[in-house]
């Protein structure tokens, strides 16, 4: 069967699969050498150096490439390295419209980019087309969606978002890490290029930093490739190795932890100790019709506010046993996180106020524990909050 024809779920698990023609083996194997042998003298082989092109990272690339339906994917050491290669075509006075509500590391980014004259930035809630089409006018290079955001899960309508960019003049480039190409395409609904912190739901067992930018078209992601070749941001073999590992579950892991979180976005809804859940999949949503229109799914991200603030979450926190407290999100396990004091720190006040991000708001990534005894964790911890 052709990849074309092919479903993400088996693009996922078999992409690679039996390929290899030295030994036979079925899992691709990890090419950890830094350099390669010429063929003979002015004759290089098909890879020469490993921050150029490595076997195993290009088998990754492959493969996500064709998880997003894009032309080119392009694997780097972070998720910021993915995110500030995407904005790599930016020159200073160019216009970079992004979101108000943007993962606190972005915001950083972006705003020492800007402050260093890289380029300029306008920070803009893009569910508010009024805003969206007044900073458009201003003639942007590139329009950075994230959708849904980081940690509110507010949802941009991408078709729509992508094409108003498009008739402004701008790329849009679309951070599609809390989805992943399991539950959202991006580049199917008009996006340039697409960014992944593949260390979330791509690799998603918390042991590995990495990131990926995928071009809809060849020619934007070989120039990609070249710059990320010049600048030295490509990812390692071993990285690239675990990461493609991660992605043969994706589908699977992706399925119950969404399972899972539908779960417990219902039960903190009904808790009194709970002021309101920012999650998709509930139909009082916002977004929701937005995201059951655009993705597959709901996603395995859910924040929520806690009643009696930073307080109060600081009890919550305390009395967890099952989600643990950290940053990062998209592994097997359960986690929790304070925005302000942790992923959203170096925001400043006023920042973190426009976007709405408040003292009592938690961030849930929910992994693949029983759904009884996370519900069961989130009750006993709440209860505590209640009781002061």
């Amino acid at each position: 069967m052709a990849d074309e024809h092919r479903r993400a779920e088996t693009i996922a698990a078999a992409n690679g699969i039996g390929t290899d023609t030295a030994f036979g083996a079925v899992t691709p194997p990890l090419y950890l050498s830094t350099t390669y042998t010429f063929a003979e003298f002015e004759k290089a082989r098909a890879y020469d150096y490993a921050r150029l092109g490595n076997p195993t990272r290009d088998q990754l690339a492959d493969t996500l490439a064709k998880l997003e339906g894009g032309a080119r994917a392009v694997v780097v050491a972070s998720g910021m390295a993915a995110l500030d290669l995407a904005l790599s075509s930016l020159r200073p006075g160019d216009l970079l419209v992004a979101p108000h509500d943007c993962y606190g590391g972005t915001h950083r980014l972006l705003s020492m980019r800007a402050e260093r004259g890289h380029y300029r930035v306008a920070f803009v809630d893009q569910t508010d087309e009024t805003a969206l089409r007044a900073a458009l006018a201003e003639g942007p290079r590139i329009v950075l969606t994230e959708t849904p955001s980081n940690p509110l899960m507010r949802i941009v309508d991408i078709r729509r978002t992508t094409a108003l960019a498009k008739a402004a003049g701008a790329l849009s480039v679309v951070d599609n890490t809390f989805l992943s190409p399991a539950l959202q395409q991006p580049i199917a609904l008009g996006a340039d290029l697409v960014v992944h912190s593949t260390t979330k739901f791509l690799n998603g067992h918390s042991d590995v930093i990495g990131g990926a930018v995928v071009a809809a078209e060849a020619t934007l992601g070989d120039e990609l490739a070249a710059w990320a070749n010049t600048i030295g941001v490509t990812g390692s073999p071993f990285d690239a190795y675990l990461t493609l590992r991660g992605v043969r579950t994706l589908f699977p892991r992706v399925e119950r932890q969404q399972r899972n979180a539908g779960a417990v976005a219902a039960f903190l809804a009904a808790h009194p100790a709970v002021a309101r859940v920012y999650y998709p999949g509930l139909p009082d949503h916002p977004g929701h019709a937005i995201a059951k229109a655009q993705q597959r799914g709901f996603g395995a991200m859910l924040s929520a506010e806690i009643a009696g603030g930073r307080e109060a979450v600081r009890r919550l926190v305390g009395a967890l046993r099952v989600f643990t407290l950290a940053e990062s999100l998209g592994g097997i396990e359960s986690l929790i996180a304070h925005p302000v004091t942790m992923t959203h720190a170096a925001m400043d006040p006023q920042a973190r106020e426009r976007a709405g991000l408040g003292d009592g708001l938690v961030r849930l990534s929910v992994g693949l524990e029983a759904e009884d005894d996370l519900l069961a964790d989130l009750g006993r911890a709440l209860d505590a909050v209640a009781r002061g």
